[in-house]
């Protein structure tokens, strides 16, 4: 799962419309989004061109964009600004990281031990096998699963930036796209009633990008491995062990808890007048006692084997601190429909194609779960307008199903694009580069790798299916 945002969508949809009965997106104008996109350029430029600076300084910077929105935007609605930014934090901010949290603790407990020589051939099979089980465990659990095998069997290598930006097209994106446990825009259709094995059906647009992904780094791979030096050798092979293997049970207990919380419905109660449903704040609380379970019973030479260090987590924690500030104006326009800013733009929207590309193209930038639901929320209203969701789901499934089909494959293939397209995205950047990776900077990662790669898929998939 990329977040647990998707668990408190509507109530966050009762923030923005809060005392005053007017969604605060009708009147938000386009240039509040200004604070994001500084985030984002702040995220973008400055490991290019200062990195140091960044290293040293990236939580001031984030603090100073989060003021930057937040006080004009407290200034100008008051009560109702205050109620957007304490459920952005309550109902999505903290469970998102508590999830991301327990998913790296536990994750970080599974060590697999053994002689692995990063090869063409190692290196495409554990990506295959990232994007198979990314969605029964999610992208985030696979990806935390995964990532620290690939690195060490690739340690000795010199070229393998690459390697780690297929493993975020395919095992931290792509391979979500099948289950409600993929990716949460998918769980947050299964919460209004599309079935839980509807998306199995996307199984041959997923195919028709994977598979030509895992062919196309399997060339690559193997033009980087022929230059370079000789693998180092070893006077023995040792066989293939896992260390931690208890912490798979605290994992399949992460997705278990955050499946049942989609489903069970014990009520509801206010915090700092937030309306909190006790199922969520259950889960958060199972996911830290998993989280720390695995802490007190995972050797420590466990987690020295892998490297583990608690410097990934605490980068996206108070990045994404930043984002998730700065991002209220942007979500509350898009939500706001033909009523807000970007009106113009949104009655433009008639075909699959554009569903499909509008919603990819947010949740390149935007957290794709809000842009699922909004786009969601637009093709109900244009096709079931007078239907309850739940019908309206079930109508758009029997008659339009490429609408949601479009929508769907959106929101899970176009977080590829970006390094916050999708959490796991920027996690596994993270750790990469703390084990000594090169990864390319922002918009290296997209017009070295994303826009050349992964654009004339999406492309092909739009030609097929839409």
């Amino acid at each position: 799962m990329t977040t647990a945002l998707v668990l408190a969508a509507h109530g966050a949809a009762r923030a923005e419309t809060g005392h005053a009965g007017t969604p605060i997106g009708h009147s938000l104008p386009v240039w509040s989004v200004l604070p994001f996109v500084g985030i984002l350029l702040s995220i973008a430029l400055f490991p290019l061109f200062a990195p140091h600076f960044w290293h040293r300084h990236y939580p001031k910077v984030t603090a100073f964009w989060g003021v930057i929105l937040a006080v004009p935007f407290l200034a100008a609605y008051h009560g109702r600004g205050v109620d957007a930014l304490l459920h952005t934090y309550l109902l999505e901010y903290i469970p998102f990281i508590i999830l991301l949290w327990a998913l790296f603790t536990v994750a970080g407990g599974i060590h697999l031990k053994g002689s692995l020589n990063g090869t063409p051939r190692l290196n495409t099979l554990l990506l295959a096998i990232g994007t198979a089980i990314a969605s029964w465990m999610g992208t985030t659990g696979a990806a935390m699963i995964l990532i620290r095998t690939i690195l060490r069997a690739n340690k000795w290598r010199k070229h393998k930036a690459h390697v780690i930006v297929f493993f975020i097209f395919l095992v931290a994106n792509i391979g979500g796209s099948l289950t409600p446990l993929g990716d949460p825009p998918l769980f947050l259709g299964f919460l209004v009633g599309v079935p839980f094995f509807w998306t199995m059906k996307l199984i041959p647009h997923m195919l028709l990008v994977a598979v030509p992904l895992l062919a196309i780094f399997f060339v690559m791979d193997s033009h980087y491995y022929k230059k370079e030096e000789a693998a180092p050798k070893t006077t023995e092979k040792t066989p293939l062990k896992i260390e931690g293997a208890h912490n798979l049970l605290f994992l399949a207990g992460i997705v278990g808890a955050v499946l049942v919380s989609g489903m069970w419905r014990p009520g509801s109660a206010t915090i700092l007048g937030v309306h909190e449903e006790i199922q969520n704040l259950s889960r958060d609380g199972v996911l830290v006692l998993l989280g720390l379970a695995s802490l007190l019973t995972t050797k420590k030479a466990t987690r020295a084997g892998n490297e583990f260090t608690w410097g990934p987590i605490r980068e996206v924690a108070i990045l994404f601190a930043g984002i998730f500030t700065t991002i209220v104006p942007a979500l509350a326009i898009l939500k706001a429909g033909e009523n807000g800013a970007l009106g113009a733009v949104m009655r433009t929207i008639e075909t699959p194609a554009h569903y499909f590309w509008l919603t990819g193209s947010l949740s390149s930038f935007l957290d794709n779960a809000p842009s699922y639901l909004t786009f969601l929320s637009s093709a109900l209203g244009r096709f079931f307008p007078d239907l309850p969701v739940l019908q309206g789901v079930h109508g758009l499934i029997a008659d339009k199903s490429a609408y949601l089909e479009g929508i769907s494959l959106g929101a899970v293939f176009f977080g590829a694009n970006t390094y916050i397209g999708n959490a796991p995205n920027f996690m596994v950047k993270s750790i990469a580069e703390e084990a000594g990776v090169r990864m390319p900077s922002f918009f290296g990662y997209m017009f070295k790798y994303s826009i050349p790669i992964l654009l004339p898929l999406f492309f092909l998939v739009t030609l097929v299916f839409f």
